[in-house]
This record gives structure tokens, C-alpha cells and sequence, in this order.
């Protein structure tokens, strides 16, 4: 991790009703930078919901980070400026190890609060639905630019500008990409099924599914 590692830009968002498919659906997947401190709690930032809590939220999906190294990549692949919080991400971040290094279990410090790695960001259609993009939920896996959730281990602040510092390192040593490798294209690797069951650090609800798939994968 760079010593400069820091909080670019925070973004929250409230749920609001959307045109799609001819039909209307709710969705908390746009969020907006917003200015001086804010309360960082066990399930989301103040000012900040998610709209299906079935699938996003709850204590391990707290908190959404994404690269602000990402963002070049996609404004050339989309053709478009990107605003901070395009990804629907509540914590633009820059300098932080990208999704190849940075380990389930790890713990940061940002602003006062203390984070810790949980999972990879595995979108659904509304990514697309906020692109105006079909395509963009396969497009966003397939360049590994995921970003992550981090689950909240002690409350605090945090403010654009904040230092991000590494408080440890899991032992265990396994990426956020590797999640995604697994369960987005290598889906017989029993041998790295077995490594994520035994992650203490990974969610439960992960380490079910990746059980499932394991025996799955053997019985075929």
C-alpha cells in the first residue's frame, strides 16, 4: 500500500424509483459526492440505503470501495466522464492495493473508522440500469474491476481527504479476485473452493455457496 492512500471521494445515496424495461424499479445504485464528515456506521454511511436489502446491504456489504485507478479504463472503454460514486461505490479510494493483492480480512483504518476487506462487488442488472448498458454487468466482471465491500469493525468518520492506513494483513493472503475468478469463470477449481470454505474471514453466506459449487464440481 502507497503511504498516500486516501479517501478521494464520499458518496451516498437514498433509493429512487427508475424507468426500465417499461416498468419502474428501485434502486440505491446512484450516489453523489458529498462534502465534510460522515457518520460511518455498522450497516451503511448516513445518508446512504440500499434499496433490495435480499441482496445489498447488511454488516459484511457496509461499505462499497472502488479504485479511483479504475476510472480511466472506464472512461475510455465507455466514452463518457465518470463522476466519483459512478459505480454506485460509497468510498472513492486512491492508493489502496487493487483487487489482485488486497485480501479478504484485511483491516484499514479510513478517517476514525476501522474496515475491514469482506468480498468482492458481484453487480446485478442495475449496474446496467445505470450505465443505460445491457452489457455492462458481463463487461464489469470480465475486467476484474470489481471493487469491494468492507464490513465495519469499529464506528467512526470519514471526509474526502482521509488517509487510509493498513492496521494488518489476513494471514491467510487470499485477493478479493480470486473470489471472482471462482465463482465468474473457473468454476471446477474444487482445489480453490476448499481454500474459500476454509476462510474464516469470508462470509458465511460465501463460504455455503462455495460449498455447494465444490460438491457440484465433484459430482460431475
Amino acid at each position: 500500500m502507497r503511504t498516500s492512500s486516501r479517501v478521494v471521494s464520499v458518496n451516498v445515496g437514498l433509493p429512487r424509483l427508475v424507468s426500465w424495461n417499461g416498468g419502474e424499479v428501485s434502486t440505491g445504485i446512484f450516489k453523489e459526492p458529498v462534502e465534510g464528515r460522515v457518520a460511518l456506521r455498522r450497516l451503511n454511511l448516513e445518508g446512504d440505503r440500499q434499496a433490495d436489502l435480499s441482496v445489498h446491504g447488511g454488516a459484511a456489504k457496509a461499505v462499497y470501495a472502488y479504485p479511483l485507478e479504475h476510472y480511466a479504463f472506464w472512461r475510455e472503454e465507455l466514452g463518457q466522464e465518470l463522476p466519483f460514486g459512478a459505480f454506485g461505490e460509497n468510498l472513492t479510494v486512491d492508493g489502496l492495493p487493487l483487487e489482485q493483492e488486497i485480501a479478504v480480512g484485511d483491516r484499514l483504518r479510513v478517517g476514525t473508522a476501522v474496515l475491514v476487506v469482506s468480498q468482492p462487488r458481484l453487480p446485478c442488472y442495475k449496474l446496467g440500469l445505470r450505465f443505460g448498458r445491457r452489457d455492462m454487468v458481463k463487461r464489469f466482471l470480465a475486467s476484474g474491476r470489481t471493487g469491494y465491500y468492507l464490513a465495519v469493525e469499529a464506528e467512526g468518520e470519514v471526509g474526502a481527504g482521509d488517509r487510509i492506513e493498513s492496521l494488518a494483513l489476513d494471514p491467510a493472503r487470499i485477493p478479493v479476485a480470486e473470489i471472482t475468478r471462482v465463482y465468474a469463470s473457473d468454476r471446477d477449481d474444487v482445489a480453490a473452493m476448499e481454500r474459500l470454505i476454509a476462510l474464516d474471514a469470508l462470509p458465511e453466506d460465501w463460504r455455503g455457496y462455495f460449498e455447494d459449487m465444490a460438491l457440484r464440481a465433484r459430482s460431475r
